[in-house]
């Protein structure tokens, strides 16, 4: 009976994340966290929310903010958006996105908050600045 009973905190903090998965319509949908948003079509807000605690128990503050994004890029294809960008920084576990119809409408070079780097390069891109660096998506994402 012990044995079971300290089983099941463990069982509730790893059922957290279970479930929350870029879905492949979500796949289509970029994330802008800065630059001009002004040559695309507003469709709309999404507010997406996850527990950012259990019990007393805060939750990694970077995991909750990744399932927030996967969230707001889900709902924002619901909306037939393929864009997203927050509108204000997570409370609570719950976060403001906008979305936005942008086509093939080049936005601005910008990274996550903390990395200068843009998300994705082009094929011939040119080799980036030194001390820059790239990021790849993550298998299934």
């Amino acid at each position: 009976m012990r044995k079971t009973l300290l089983l099941v905190p463990i069982v509730l903090l790893s059922a957290c994340t279970y479930g929350i998965t870029l879905d492949d319509a979500g796949k289509n949908v970029r994330t802008a966290w800065s630059g001009d948003m002004s040559s695309c079509r507003e469709l709309g807000k999404v507010t997406v929310s996850v527990m950012d605690h259990v019990g007393p128990v805060n939750r990694n503050d970077i995991k909750v903010r990744d399932e927030l994004e996967v969230m707001a890029r889900n709902e924002a294809a619901k909306m037939h958006a393929d864009t997203v960008k927050p509108l204000a920084d997570p409370t609570d576990g719950s976060q403001p996105w906008g979305a936005y119809q942008c086509g093939n409408a080049q936005l601005a070079p910008a990274g996550r908050p903390g990395n200068p780097a843009a998300p994705t390069t082009a094929p011939n891109a040119p080799p980036a600045a030194p001390g820059a660096f790239e990021t790849y998506p993550v298998k299934g994402n």
